[in-house]
């Protein structure tokens, strides 16, 4: 149950994550991931089976644009926020913070009466 709970968050979460990593700056995608698992102290396993469709979906919505460099010694696709993708990150991360503060305001009470194990 713990396993489904935590793929569900995961999967309502993902663009969100990723796009709060290109709000930073222009990333490729083994960076993306790298900064997605770092920021979640390794819990959050983004394969690269995921990431690429879900950047192919943000580009096709126009929130993210991409382009090819070789400036690093090698050729890598760099993608980087649109103004949309901006006030989109604006907009999901007040969503987001207001879902939180719903969350925590019931939970207290919960697990205030619950018995201590």
């Amino acid at each position: 149950m713990a396993d489904r709970f935590e793929r569900e968050l995961m999967r309502g979460s993902l663009d969100l994550m990723v796009l709060s990593v290109l709000a930073d700056g222009a990333n490729y995608g083994y960076l993306i991931q790298k900064r997605v698992r770092e920021a979640s102290g390794q819990t959050v396993k983004l394969e690269a089976g995921t990431l690429y469709p879900l950047l192919h979906r943000l580009e096709a919505s126009r929130a993210i644009r991409s382009k090819w460099d070789d400036s690093t010694g090698r050729k890598r696709k760099w993608y980087e926020l649109t103004a949309a993708g901006r006030r989109r990150v604006r907009a999901q991360a007040a969503q987001w913070n207001q879902y939180v503060d719903c969350i925590q305001q019931l939970l207290k009470p919960a697990l205030a009466a619950l018995p201590a194990k």
